[in-house]
């Protein structure tokens, strides 16, 4: 009886390791496996097992699978079923949540590569349309982008004492890049998935997410600020909850940028974004959108890197005056208030941001700020450097501004009358000379009888000033003589006492 048993029992356990190893219990069979020897049936079991390999739950955490097996990342998305693509996907995410130091190219050198190529299959995957941004795939996709992207960037060396990079400057390239640019590249299709559920997809892109994203437009590396551009844009279009919070820590980043550091290398980007968020707003404008314009981007011109990002910064300034004509007074008045007494590049830069406001300007904002306008381009016709009293000049040649002044004329000419005249006497510039000619041409053709009488107000004050200025010559000249008279009487008074002094005591002995 006890034998008839014993030569069941193989049997039994046979069965039993392969209907445990047919469910997938892998911890089944490997203990059975060490004192029964392999069948057919076992090998063939294995040899599936070899195609989807079961990873342990510690590696990668159930709250990321949310109930789905997790599956060796190493596997490509050929070799499984596609109830298991998606969870492939998760494992694969979680596994290039290892962050390598790329400066050392013979450091790592495999793992990175293999890092590189799962990055790679992870985009392919996503541009295929299989995948399904589950809640587990956002949350997997959140926690890889945070661990790679969101980093602090090495202390600044720069020489430039300017902000930002300049054209002299060459940009620097992060050399961890080559993974960089593909984990931005699942961010962004994570972002523009049709099927999105934003209300899922806010709770791991939140507040938090969105700061250290808008820290990052201060990299060096012009690819990374540029994807970072796309990125913020689409995430500003899709999350509206969101707009509010990035209008506001954008303000906050220009504030720092024009108050306190004058450094950032991101301003450009930034501001090309709001280009289009500008275009945007609905009229009539909101008491925030007012704010904006005039405590962060007005303010924008102070700092000396503005021709870093003035083509940027001119085109919003542009988009809101077209939104609201009232607020071109506004930013003109900005304009005068940070205009560059003795930098001629960034003078340059505020003339020909002038002429572009000055063009959407109506006749009633116009009239509201020509007064303090035409004495600031009065002394820029007057200039000494040749670029900006060419630029002065140029203005002229526009046909909305020569109408502006064609109808103000009784209160622009006399402004500017005396500084064509002495462009026409004394400017060391043919060229600038020649210009001048040419205006004086223009308003004489607008209002001769103007013009001749601003002529002769010109001659009379010229006079009077001649006259004026040689009296008071020679009221200063009779001041150093008598100063000089006093000094001579006190220095023979003082050469003269010692003298008596010295006589006396020869007397004496």
């Amino acid at each position: 009886m006890l034998k008839q048993i014993l030569r069941k029992l193989p049997k039994k356990v046979a069965k039993s390791d392969s209907s445990d190893s047919g469910r997938g219990d892998s911890g089944n069979s490997t203990s059975f496996g060490n004192v029964f020897q392999c069948t057919n049936v076992g090998s063939t079991i294995s040899s599936k097992l070899n195609v989807v390999k079961r990873v342990s739950s510690a590696v990668f955490p159930s709250s990321m699978n949310a109930g789905a097996e997790a599956v060796d990342p190493c596997l490509s998305f050929k070799d499984v079923s596609n109830t298991q693509k998606q969870s492939l996907f998760i494992s694969k995410l979680n596994l290039c949540c290892k962050v390598y130091d790329m400066s050392d190219l013979d450091k790592n050198c495999t793992e990175q590569n293999f890092k590189r190529q799962t990055l790679v299959d992870l985009v392919d995957f996503v541009s295929s349309g299989t995948v399904k941004f589950t809640e587990p795939a956002i949350a997997a996709v959140c926690k890889m982008c945070a661990t790679n992207l969101f980093r602090v960037f090495p202390p600044k060396f720069r020489t430039s004492t300017t902000g930002g990079e300049t054209e002299d400057e060459e940009p620097v390239f992060d050399p961890a890049w080559s993974h960089l640019q593909i984990v931005y590249d699942v961010l962004l299709q994570l972002i523009n998935y049709n099927s999105l559920d934003v209300k899922v997809a806010k709770m791991h892109m939140d507040r938090a997410f969105i700061l250290r994203l808008l820290d990052l437009f201060d990299s060096e590396d012009p690819r990374e600020r540029d994807c970072l551009k796309t990125i913020l844009h689409s995430i500003y279009g899709k999350f509206t909850v969101h707009r509010p919070f990035i209008r506001k820590s954008v303000s906050n980043i220009i504030y720092c940028f024009v108050f306190e550091t004058e450094r950032h290398n991101g301003i450009a980007e930034m501001l090309e974004i709001f280009g289009s968020v500008i275009s945007g707003f609905a009229l009539p404008l909101k008491e925030e959108h007012r704010i904006f314009l005039c405590k962060a981007l007005i303010p924008l011109h102070k700092p000396k890197s503005v021709g870093i990002y003035n083509q940027q910064l001119t085109y919003c300034v542009v988009q809101f005056i077209d939104k609201d004509q009232r607020l071109a007074s506004s930013v003109i008045k900005g304009l005068l208030k940070y205009w560059p007494l003795t930098n001629s590049q960034k003078e340059l830069v505020f003339i020909s941001e002038l002429e572009e406001v000055l063009e959407m300007t109506s006749m009633a904002e116009f009239q509201k700020i020509m007064v303090p306008l035409f004495q600031r381009i009065s002394c820029c016709l007057n200039s000494s450097h040749y670029q900006v009293a060419e630029r002065a000049h140029l203005m002229w040649n526009n046909e909305h501004i020569l109408n502006l002044i064609t109808e103000n004329r009784y209160v622009i000419l006399p402004l500017v009358f005396s500084a064509l005249v002495n462009n026409t006497k004394n400017h060391w510039n043919q060229a600038v000379r020649n210009l001048t000619q040419n205006i004086r041409k223009v308003l004489s053709q607008m209002d001769e009888d103007l013009v001749l009488a601003c002529q002769r107000k010109f001659e009379e004050e010229d006079s009077g000033s001649g006259a004026a200025a040689a009296a008071e010559r020679r009221i200063t000249w009779e001041r150093l003589e008598a100063a000089a008279k006093s000094v001579q009487s006190v220095d023979a008074a003082a050469v003269i006492v010692p003298v008596r002094s010295s006589t006396a005591c020869s007397v004496v002995c």
